[in-house]
């Protein structure tokens, strides 16, 4: 018998290309007059960031923008963006960007709220209560932070990334413009799109909610797989495997940029009532001590943890692989879920996706350490399917070396 099972995600999600022109109704609706825009100089040289400041002043808020974010961002980041808004006093915040930039977003609206450190939130449902209103705005197509309950943050101290997870940090308007992707370079394409596919596999493929192993005395947004999940996981699958290496190779595609725009927040809908397992939990002390994108470096990692996850999930394997648009007919099912394995590792090929370790700057010295700090990571390791002992762990960062 499946146990209780729940499905949240932003208060209100608008999708369409040119909904950006929408902000300054949906300000409106929040009842917020100051409004902070959380971004980057990149895209503010862009022009992204006035295509959303300009509906919202038509609308006669008051606008500022903070324009420090950073990719896997600090603390220090954090608390620049933060200094902004305790100055500024918004009403409203809007994360404008890839996850980065709303992330930033959400830890300020905790600290808005509620006051104290970054640090203090680290962890499942630390975050006493609602948080300061808050709209994001993906620029990239693969984070789904427009609708998840968590941002990462990146303790340069311990050379690590941080998650906080907590409901109270679902947005409170997801607005996904696809127009807004269009000027997202090719890596960044990539590392985001195999992001989204990573969410959608690791959801998918995610231990069963009815044996979700959550000690009674924990909470957590995470509760291992179900039927919601599994339907926008699937979704997504299938449109990666249609529109990512399109959208890569042309950027233009507007086709191509819908699907994968839809895609990374279905993608983002699954992992963030599932779990997300094995490869985030060994992407981060990867990601903090060489400072590769937390995209790329799933999608590095991704075959790997695939390849240990496929005894008990072979078919599930087998649908990925169908998904993702591979000929099933006559094979026989251990066959089918190997190739899964496969048409990720042709797809992570084809968009420029490091394919070892060793190729971004990791030393094989460091593998040991990295192990022990992934399998310690107990919030997100409990979410996959087989659960690996810190020799498993080694043995899959040594295959990846």
């Amino acid at each position: 018998m499946r146990t209780v099972w729940t499905f949240h995600s932003a208060g209100q999600i608008v999708f369409g290309a040119n909904a950006v022109v929408q902000l300054g109704d949906i300000a409106a609706r929040l009842g917020g007059n100051r409004v902070l825009i959380v971004t980057d100089k990149i895209l503010e040289k862009a022009g992204v960031l006035e295509r959303v400041r300009a509906p919202l002043m038509r609308s006669g808020r008051l606008v500022e923008a903070f324009t420090g974010g950073e990719p896997e961002p600090s603390f220090r980041a954090a608390l620049a963006c933060m200094d902004l808004a305790r100055t500024f006093r918004p009403e409203i915040l809007i994360g404008l960007g890839g996850g980065s930039n709303m992330d930033l977003a959400k830890i300020c609206a905790v600290l808005l709220a509620h006051g104290g450190q970054p640090r203090d939130y680290v962890g499942d449902d630390k975050i006493p209560g609602p948080v300061a209103p808050l709209i994001c705005i993906p620029t990239t197509a693969g984070t789904g932070s427009e609708v998840s309950a968590a941002t990462v943050l990146t303790d340069s101290d311990n050379h690590i990334k941080v998650g906080i997870l907590s409901n109270y940090l679902r947005p409170r308007v997801a607005l996904v413009d696809p127009l807004l992707t269009v000027s997202c370079p090719p890596k960044v394409t990539a590392d985001s799109g195999i992001d989204a596919l990573t969410h959608a596999i690791e959801a998918y493929t995610a231990v069963d909610n009815a044996v979700f192993p959550l000690p009674p005395e924990e909470r957590s947004v995470y509760q291992g797989r179900h039927p919601f999940g599994d339907m926008t996981a699937e979704k997504a699958i299938h449109l990666i495997g249609l529109y990512l290496r399109r959208a890569v190779d042309h950027g233009g595609d507007l086709e191509a940029r819908e699907g994968m725009a839809l895609a990374a927040l279905l993608a983002g809908l699954a992992f963030s009532n599932v779990g997300v397992a094995l490869v985030h939990a060994m992407e981060y002390p990867v990601g903090g001590a060489v400072h590769i994108s937390h995209g790329a470096g799933n999608g590095l990692l991704l075959p790997y943890v695939m390849r240990f996850n496929l005894p008990g999930r072979e078919k599930e394997f087998a649908t990925i692989a169908r998904l993702l648009g591979v000929d099933m007919t006559g094979l026989p099912a251990d066959h089918a879920a190997q190739r899964a394995i496969e048409a990720v590792e042709r797809l992570r090929n084809d968009i420029g996706i490091p394919q070892r370790l060793r190729d971004i700057g990791v030393k094989e010295n460091q593998l040991r350490g990295f192990a022990e700090k992934a399998a310690g990571i107990r919030r997100i390791v409990r979410v996959n399917p087989r659960p690996p002992s810190v020799e498993d762990v080694e043995k899959i960062y040594r295959e990846a070396f």
